[in-house]
């Protein structure tokens, strides 16, 4: 039986808690480098799924038996917080229904947790569920102070009216509220009969050392189809495709394959439906997928994808001031010539302003990276301040760059 599914991020700064927290709520791990075990810190997206089920006595992450039904499917984006890592946050902004925001009650709102935020509404994600974590660190009276804090934070904003649970990851304290409020999100209605997009957020090859070459498996990407569906057998085209150098240039070649299976979770299914967080094995060899190589990338059937672009117009919307770094200032106005770093659906790219158009407020850039850059897609627009990227606003893209509808 089919259940509503949404996919939510897991945001906020650095150590306070995200991947601990998500491990409580869903039963698994998501951070697999060894970079990131080692060093503790969430460097890639992560990824981790969970079913939730309506019983007689509430919902549940685990079908207790009494009178128990699924009741939703939820796939989790355990992005970065470490402000080296915001590009990589960005890019899970990008493909996400509602966002945890965590919070350490011992800690408070702290610069990333602001940029965190503001990415959000970057990127226009509008359910938001507000984790306080480790309340067990704090004593009552702090508790209720960071709880202040949070709420003084969100005031006047579009999540002003969001939750705010306290929690204790480590006690297991309220976890059970966290799952009521992710049953309440709202369904969003996908475009299940458009052309598909699918978002690539990480590629990879899944063949140990040593695999007969019969027993080979096909490049394997992973990510959320955003609308339309896809289906085994599809042929399919990756957009800007493979990365090569030819005559000192660097160029970019559309690959094009063979949907050969797709996986949601731990099942194989013979047909994705649109929101759903998949992995698609093609038949690229998979020395072209592995290492996230193809990281950033739009899938769509054959010849559906516009042509991609070293240009890209956009109308910027601007905060007034720059969050992330310790003394917050005003924004100032985008500059011809300026470089600024983009966060186009899952890629990452960097571009120069060549055009500023005082009467529209729009800009055009020249970027180092190609895209493919959908009309009407929102764009999360980042400044470099002292060698650190920081998010001052983000742009709507504009221009003929529609999906051959065929």
């Amino acid at each position: 039986m089919d259940i509503p599914e949404i996919n939510v991020g897991i945001v906020g700064h650095i150590d306070h808690g995200k991947t601990t927290f998500l491990s409580k709520l869903t039963g698994k791990f998501t951070d697999t480098h060894s970079e990131e075990l080692k060093r503790g810190i969430t460097i890639k997206l992560g990824y981790t799924e969970m079913t939730i089920y309506k019983c007689s006595d509430g919902f549940s992450n685990k079908n207790s038996g009494k009178d128990c039904a699924p009741y939703r499917y939820v796939s989790f984006i355990d992005a970065p917080g470490h402000e080296m890592l915001m590009a990589t946050m960005l890019s899970g902004a990008a493909i996400i229904d509602a966002a945890i925001l965590i919070v350490a009650a011992n800690e408070g709102i702290k610069p990333q947790t602001k940029e965190h935020f503001m990415a959000l509404q970057a990127k226009k994600v509008k359910n938001i569920i507000i984790v306080q974590n480790k309340i067990d660190l704090v004593s009552k009276e702090k508790a209720i102070e960071s709880y202040k804090e949070i709420k003084n934070f969100m005031k006047d904003t579009f999540a002003e009216n969001s939750p705010i649970i306290p929690v204790s990851t480590l006690q297991e304290i309220n976890i059970n509220k966290v799952i009521e409020e992710l049953a309440k999100v709202p369904i969003s209605k996908k475009e299940e009969n458009s052309i598909p997009i699918f978002l690539v957020a990480r590629s990879f090859d899944i063949n140990l050392p040593g695999t007969r070459i019969e027993n080979l498996k096909g490049g394997i990407l992973g990510g959320i189809l955003k609308k339309g569906k896809l289906k085994v057998g599809d042929e399919i085209e990756i957009k800007p495709g493979l990365s090569m150098k030819k005559a000192n240039q660097e160029i970019y070649q559309t690959l094009t394959t063979k949907i050969l299976s797709l996986q949601k979770g731990n099942k194989q299914i013979s047909e994705a439906m649109p929101g759903s967080s998949i992995s698609i094995e093609t038949s690229l060899d998979p020395f072209l997928t592995k290492a996230d190589h193809l990281t950033g990338c739009l899938v769509s059937l054959k010849n559906s994808l516009p042509e991609i672009s070293y240009k890209i117009k956009l109308k910027p919307e601007i905060f007034n001031q720059v969050t992330g770094t310790s003394e917050e200032q005003k924004t100032a106005e985008i500059k011809n010539t300026e470089m600024l770093m983009l966060s186009v659906n899952t890629t990452i790219t960097v571009g120069i302003v060549e055009k500023i158009n005082k009467k529209t407020g729009e800009i055009e850039l020249s970027l180092k990276i190609p895209v493919v850059p959908l009309e009407g897609d929102n764009v999360g627009i980042a400044r470099n301040f002292q060698g650190h990227w920081r998010l001052i606003g983000w742009g709507e893209v504009i221009g003929e760059t529609k999906i051959n509808n065929k």
